[in-house]
């Protein structure tokens, strides 16, 4: 059993156990993802890469919804395992996956009965309509199993162990890879096998989280009469977790309005913008593990009582998100037109164009995310939930408003400065509030 105990020790070596196997985890499945949709774009068509595109910002939504309403009760378990509260953190596990299930199996109902207006409402163009609704019907079904994963997952994560998520989610994606190979790329099987092997790789990753648990963890393993939901929790729980999640999902629904922009523009520049979104999600994604690290620390020496650790932690975790933004920085630099070539053949020269200019400028941009990610960790750890939805709230309308105002100008440069201008906002906002935070907390 690999947990971190965060409350004593230096705090970034702390944070690189936790965030090192983080990142790996978000990148290998990231890897599978861009795998998945150059397997898509280039054996079915970019009918079906337009399609998975369009698919995105909607399982996005509801997947930022799980995780954080996972991520509330992450915080939850944080801090009684801090405290070494384990019958108060089990009862806490169970709260957390039996009241989310119920949620996710209603939620994946609607989604399945709603998709066709959905499609219409985001302006689904007619040749990529058909190939959208298969594929997001199919991925609406495996929504309990993601949010399970999820929630076994955040418990895990509680007690300090990044390692076991990583282990499990990557033998499911590679299972999920060989069969997407095999079946799309040489039996010529269509979008709908794309979509059902990813439910496949999330029951999978679901269920050997789950035996590992009740085989290895004493301490997280349900005693008789624990398997239940506790009133008192739920109530803690939705406080927290109903606040992240609506924070998660802000991003989402802004990207939702930006993909409704970028639909009017035709098939060419949907594709550009699905396969530049996969390569933002390198930057994102290992920016937000670290900061999911940094809300560990934080919230594990708050349940601790050990305010002195919180502030050397929250600055060990900005230098790592700095460190990051100039390895992914670089790499998109250096490297953005043949990211696109990845994606699509040689001869959608458009397509490849319209990416490349986009990246160039967002290679920059990235650095902006690493702070704003770095903060929101920090004052999740605390508790705070609020004000992250508020920032995010603030760059994420902007980064939409703009998108739209910039778009019919700049083009694809225009989603980038759009990008710069919500992050510039959200850190106007974060900075000055967290100084102010922390001389009224009296953190030392």
């Amino acid at each position: 059993m690999a947990t971190i105990d965060m409350t004593v020790g230096r705090p970034t070596p702390h944070l690189m156990n936790y965030a090192v196997p983080l990142v790996l985890t978000n990148v290998f499945q990231l890897s599978y993802n861009a795998l998945d949709a150059i397997i898509v774009g280039r054996f079915i068509g970019k009918e079906a890469l337009a399609a998975t595109g369009m698919a995105s910002p909607v399982m996005n939504l509801l997947i930022l919804g799980i995780s954080g309403l996972t991520m509330g009760a992450g915080v939850l378990m944080s801090e009684f395992y801090g405290a070494r509260d384990f019958a108060k953190l089990r009862r806490e596990m169970s709260t957390t996956i039996l009241a989310g299930l119920i949620l996710s199996v209603a939620v994946a109902a609607l989604g399945f009965a709603f998709t066709v207006p959905l499609l219409h409402l985001l302006n689904v163009p007619a040749e990529a309509f058909s190939q959208t609704l298969i594929y997001l019907r199919i991925t609406f079904l495996g929504v309990p199993f993601t949010y399970c994963y999820n929630a076994l997952a955040a418990a895990l994560k509680s007690a300090g162990d990044s390692k076991t998520p990583l282990i499990f989610l990557s033998i499911a994606l590679v299972i999920n890879g060989g069969l997407d190979f095999l079946c799309i790329g040489f039996l010529g099987f269509g979008i709908d096998w794309a979509a059902f092997t990813d439910v496949l790789a999330q029951g999978l990753a679901m269920i050997m989280t789950a035996v590992y648990m009740v085989a290895k963890m004493p301490d997280f393993r349900l005693r008789r009469g624990e398997f239940g939901i506790d009133p008192a929790l739920l109530r803690t729980t939705w406080a927290y977790g109903s606040v992240t999640a609506l924070q998660q999902s802000v991003q989402p629904i802004a990207k939702l309005i930006i993909q409704g922009a970028v639909n009017s523009l035709g098939v060419d520049v949907i594709a550009a913008f699905n396969a530049v979104t996969r390569i933002d999600d390198f930057a994102f994604t290992p920016q937000q593990s670290i900061s999911h690290g940094i809300t560990t620390f934080v919230a594990q020496n708050r349940g601790a009582e050990r305010p002195e650790r919180i502030r050397p932690g929250f600055r060990a975790g900005l230098r790592l998100e700095f460190a990051y933004w100039i390895i992914i920085g670089l790499t998109v630099l250096l490297l953005h037109r043949p990211l696109m070539h990845l994606f699509v053949e040689a001869d959608q020269t458009r397509v490849i164009d319209l990416g490349s200019q986009y990246l160039l400028t967002m290679s920059l941009f990235y650095l902006f995310p690493s702070f704003t990610n770095g903060i929101q960790g920090f004052f999740r750890g605390m508790g705070n939930m609020s004000v992250t939805l508020i920032s995010t709230f603030i760059q994420a309308s902007l980064r939409a408003v703009f998108t739209w105002v910039l778009i019919g100008r700049l083009g694809m440069y225009g989603i980038s400065f759009a990008c710069a201008i919500g992050w510039s906002a959200m850190l106007l906002f974060e900075v000055p509030y967290y100084a102010v935070y922390r001389r009224r907390h009296r953190l030392p």
